[in-house]
C-alpha cells in the first residue's frame, strides 16, 4: 500500500454519503437516451457524477477525412453514439457530452463469439466485421447503468462505473471459441495520424495494462490503463493494421501475433480468447489514468476492490441520486419531471474529474503534479457553459464549482503563455470559440462568495489573459476598441464577448476595491458600442479605417463577423448592460420591437445551408436556441417594460425545445448549457449577465421545487395555480412579502425562503 494519503477512496464515500437522510428515488426519472438522436451529441451510457469514466457504447467510428476531403459524417459522431443507428461497433471508456466538436473515445471493447474478426466492418454489412447489430427494444439507459443485447452474438452487454474504472459484465452463450476485442485504434473524430502510439503489457493471463498517445483535437494527450479479467483468458494476440511498421518488427525474429507479452505501435487491436459456459459472465475492470500505468492500477483496486457488479452498479446509482436529491421537483407531468432530472443528469457529467485517487494529474506543462485540497478538472467548454453551467454550480455545486476555479487557476500557473483555459481538456488548450470567458467565471464565483482561492491572484490571471494582444484580435482590440473585419471572420462577436469578459473583471476589481482596474475595465466593457451601427440599429462589421462594411447581410451566418450566429442574434448581445443597448438600439418601443421580429420572422433557407450545425428544430422564428448566445435573450423583454414577453417565450422555449425522447434537445447539449437553461428556466429565473448577483424572473414550469443547498439551507418555489396555460405571472412572494421588480439576488436563495409565485392565463400589463 502507498504512503500517500488518499483524496477519495470510494468504500468511505460511500457509507458517509448515505448514512443520513432518506432519499428519493430521483434517478428513475433520468433518461440517458434523450439527445441521442440528431444534435444533441449526448452519450447513454455508464458514468457517474463528474466521473473521468464515461463507459458509453459506439455506433460508429468515423474518420475525419475520406480520400483526402472532410466527412460531414463525421460531425453526427461527436459523442460516438446515433439513436438513428442499427450496429454497435463497442464500448469505449471516454466521452463529450453534447458537444459539437470532439475526441476521445478511447479504449473500445467488443465481446463476440465464433469465428475471430479484428475489422469493425461496415454498418450497411455488419457481418464482415465484430460489429453487431442490437435493437432499442433490448436496450436499457439509466444513470450509472447500460445493458444491451448484441443480437448477432447472443452476447448481453452491460456497464456500470466508479469515478475512474468502467465495468463491464458480458453473459455469454455456451461457445469455445469466445473474445474480447480491445481495439486500440478506434476514437472519435479520428484523423488518420490521431494514434499517435500505443502499448500493452501482458502482466499476467487476466491483468493487462498499458498506454494510449493521441495527436487529435488536444494535441498530446496520453492516457494510462490497467484492465482485469474475471477469469484468465485462454490464449491473446494482436493484429498491427500499421503495415509499414509491421514489417520490421523484431526483424521477424519473434511472432508478435500471438501471446507475445509486450506489444507497441500505432494501429493495434488486439483479442483475448476464452471458452465459456452458457449464460456464464466474464466481467472486466477498466481503470484509466494521466498519469501512468501504476496509478491507473491503483485507481482499480482503490475504487473496486471487488468483482460484484451489482454493488457497483447501485453505487454509482446511489451517488446519482444524492446529487439528484440537491432539488425535489414536482412538475405538471412524468415528462416534465424526465425533463428536469434528465438535464439535472446532464448538468453533472461535465467537467470530469481529472486526477488519480492519490491525487496526482499531468498539467499543462506536461509535468506530474499533485493536487492539494481540491479535486483537479478537466472538459471546460467555456463559451458555452459559462452563461447558466457554472452559475448553476455556483448554487447546487458550489464547492465543486470552487475546485474547478481552482482548476483552471492551476492551467494557468502551468501554461508557458500564461492565460486562464478558452476551451481545455486533457491537459490541453483546443483554443475554441471565441472571448476569453474564465474570466466570467471566476467573477461571478468571487461575486457570489464560493471561490475560496485568493481573489487577488483570479484577478492578476484575469488581467493577464485579457492582455495576451496577439490572440484572437486582443491587441487590435485594446487599441481601437473593436476589431476590424480584416483581422479576423469573428471580428463583431470576438469584439462584443470581450466587452463582457471585461465587464466581468471589473466586477472583481471592484469586491476588491481596485478603483482604476475598476475604471480601465467598466470603460472597455462598452466596446461593443463600437460595433453597433445605429444607422441600422444592429451589431455589423467594422473595417479597419473605421467605416463599417458595406457588404453586410443581417440574416448571414456567414462572412459576417459572428461565430455560431448572425447580426440578429449578437445584436441583443450586451448581457452586463442591456439597458444602454435598449437605449442605443431606439429606446424601449424599438427594443421590444425588434425582440418581437427576432422570435417571429422567417429564416431564408440560405441560413440553414450556412450553419451546418443548427437544426430547424433549435429555432423559434429567428432565435436559436441550440446555439448559446441568444440563450439570455428571451429574459431581455424585462427590461423593456413587457415581462410578460419573456413569460410567454420561456414556456414556449421550454416546451418546444425540450422532450422526454431521443431527438428531444433542440441541439448540441453543449457540456450541459443546454440542460442548466432547462432548469433555471424551470424553476423561473435565469443568470442574464453571470458576474453580477442577479438572476432574471422568467415563468417557472414546475409545480414546486425544494432546494437543498450544501450550506444545510434550504430555498423553496412554489408556482401557485400552474398549468399549461397559465404562463403569466399575476405576482411574487418572497418570505412571505410582496416582490417587486424582476431581478432574484442570490443571496435571496442562499440564506434559504421561499419564493412563490402566482400564475394566470391573463396578461398583466
Amino acid at each position: 500500500m502507498s504512503p500517500r494519503k488518499y483524496i477519495l477512496v470510494l468504500p468511505v464515500l460511500f457509507a458517509s454519503l448515505f448514512s443520513s437522510q432518506k432519499l428519493e428515488n430521483l434517478s428513475k426519472f433520468v433518461n440517458p437516451i434523450i439527445g441521442t438522436e440528431k444534435m444533441g451529441h449526448t452519450f447513454p451510457g455508464a458514468t457517474v457524477p463528474f466521473g473521468a469514466v464515461q463507459l458509453s457504447p459506439e455506433t460508429d467510428s468515423l474518420s475525419y477525412e475520406v480520400n483526402g476531403k472532410y466527412n460531414p459524417d463525421v460531425y453526427k459522431y461527436c459523442a460516438g453514439y446515433r439513436y438513428e443507428d442499427k450496429t454497435i461497433v463497442g464500448f469505449s471508456h471516454t466521452h463529450f457530452s453534447g458537444t459539437g466538436h470532439s475526441d476521445l473515445g478511447d479504449f473500445l471493447i467488443m465481446p463476440t463469439v465464433g469465428k475471430l474478426k479484428l475489422n469493425p466492418g461496415t454498418a450497411q454489412k455488419p457481418g464482415s466485421g465484430f460489429r453487431s447489430r442490437f435493437s432499442h427494444q433490448n436496450e436499457k439507459a439509466e444513470a450509472g447503468y447500460y445493458k444491451v443485447k448484441l443480437d448477432d452474438y447472443n452476447i448481453l452487454a452491460e456497464m456500470t462505473a466508479t469515478t475512474r474504472v468502467g465495468v463491464h459484465q458480458y453473459t455469454f452463450p455456451k461457445s469455445d471459441d469466445a473474445h474480447i476485442i480491445l481495439d486500440l485504434m478506434a476514437g472519435i473524430y479520428n484523423y488518420d495520424d490521431k494514434n499517435v502510439w500505443t502499448y500493452v503489457r501482458i502482466e499476467n493471463d487476466h491483468r493487462i495494462t498499458g498506454y494510449r498517445q493521441t495527436n487529435g483535437w488536444a494535441r498530446t494527450r496520453t492516457v494510462y490503463f490497467a484492465m482485469e479479467f474475471s477469469k484468465p483468458f485462454k490464449s491473446y494476440g494482436q493484429k498491427n493494421f500499421d503495415t509499414k511498421q509491421a514489417y520490421r518488427g523484431f526483424w521477424r525474429k519473434w511472432n508478435q501475433d500471438d501471446n507475445f507479452p509486450e506489444i507497441a505501435g500505432k494501429k493495434i487491436r488486439m483479442h483475448f480468447d476464452f471458452d465459456t459456459q452458457e449464460n456464464e459472465k466474464v466481467q472486466i475492470k477498466f481503470a484509466i489514468s494521466p498519469v501512468s500505468q501504476a496509478n491507473a492500477l491503483e485507481n482499480l483496486t482503490t475504487e473496486t476492490p471487488d468483482w460484484n457488479f451489482e454493488k457497483i452498479k447501485s453505487q454509482a446509482q446511489n451517488v446519482w441520486n444524492k446529487e439528484l436529491n440537491k432539488i425535489v421537483v414536482n412538475t405538471l407531468s412524468e415528462d416534465d419531471k424526465v425533463n428536469f432530472y434528465t438535464a439535472m443528469y446532464h448538468t453533472f457529467i461535465n467537467p470530469t474529474t481529472y486526477m488519480d485517487a492519490n491525487g496526482e494529474y499531468k498539467g499543462l506543462d506536461q509535468n506530474v503534479h499533485q493536487a492539494k485540497g481540491f479535486t483537479n478538472y478537466t472538459t471546460f467548454s467555456l463559451w458555452d457553459t459559462y452563461r447558466a453551467l457554472h452559475p448553476f454550480f455556483n448554487i447546487i455545486q458550489p464547492k465543486r464549482n470552487d475546485d474547478m476555479i481552482k482548476s483552471m487557476m492551476a492551467h494557468y500557473d502551468q501554461f508557458s503563455l500564461k492565460m486562464l483555459p478558452v476551451w481545455s481538456h486533457y491537459a490541453n488548450e483546443n483554443w475554441c470559440m471565441s472571448g476569453y470567458h474564465s474570466v466570467s467565471l471566476i467573477a461571478d464565483a468571487i461575486i457570489k462568495g464560493t471561490y475560496t482561492g485568493n481573489p487577488e491572484e483570479a484577478l492578476k490571471a484575469c488581467i493577464a489573459t485579457s492582455n495576451k494582444r496577439n490572440y484572437e484580435g486582443i491587441g487590435e482590440y485594446i487599441d481601437k476598441g473593436y476589431i476590424s473585419a480584416e483581422k479576423i471572420g469573428t471580428s463583431v462577436s470576438n469584439t462584443v464577448e470581450y466587452a463582457y469578459d471585461d465587464w466581468a473583471i471589473a466586477q472583481i476589481a471592484k469586491k476588491l476595491g481596485k478603483t482604476d482596474i475598476y475604471n480601465e475595465y467598466l470603460k472597455r466593457s462598452e466596446n461593443w458600442k463600437n460595433v453597433f451601427d445605429k444607422s441600422i440599429g444592429f451589431m455589423r462589421p467594422r473595417l479597419s479605417d473605421g467605416s463599417f462594411k458595406k457588404e453586410f447581410d443581417l440574416m448571414s451566418t456567414h462572412g459576417q463577423g459572428f461565430i455560431e450566429g448572425n447580426s440578429w442574434n449578437y445584436s441583443f448581445f450586451v448581457p452586463h448592460n442591456p439597458e444602454e443597448l435598449m437605449k442605443v438600439m431606439g429606446g424601449k418601443k424599438k427594443f421590444g420591437g425588434n425582440l418581437d421580429e427576432l422570435f417571429s420572422m422567417h429564416l431564408p433557407d440560405a441560413f440553414f445551408a450556412d450553419t451546418e450545425d443548427i437544426t430547424r428544430e433549435g429555432i423559434i422564428g429567428g432565435y436559436v436556441h441550440g446555439n448559446e448566445p441568444a440563450h439570455h435573450v428571451a429574459y431581455l423583454y424585462n427590461v423593456a417594460g413587457q415581462p410578460w414577453k419573456t413569460q410567454s417565450q420561456i414556456r414556449k422555449i421550454l416546451t418546444m425545445q425540450y422532450k422526454a425522447k431521443p431527438d428531444g434537445l433542440g441541439g448540441n447539449d453543449d457540456c450541459g448549457q443546454m440542460s442548466a437553461w432547462y432548469i433555471f428556466s424551470s424553476l423561473g429565473f435565469y443568470p442574464v449577465s453571470p458576474g453580477s448577483d442577479e438572476y432574471w424572473i422568467g415563468s417557472p414550469s414546475i409545480i414546486n421545487a425544494k432546494l437543498n443547498l450544501e450550506n444545510g439551507k434550504t430555498f423553496e418555489i412554489e408556482a401557485e395555480n400552474q398549468s399549461e396555460k397559465n404562463v403569466y405571472i399575476e405576482r411574487i412572494e418572497l418570505n412571505g412579502k410582496p416582490f417587486d421588480g424582476y431581478k432574484l439576488k442570490h443571496e435571496d436563495i442562499m440564506k434559504g425562503g421561499k419564493l412563490v409565485f402566482f400564475m394566470n392565463y391573463k396578461l398583466k400589463k
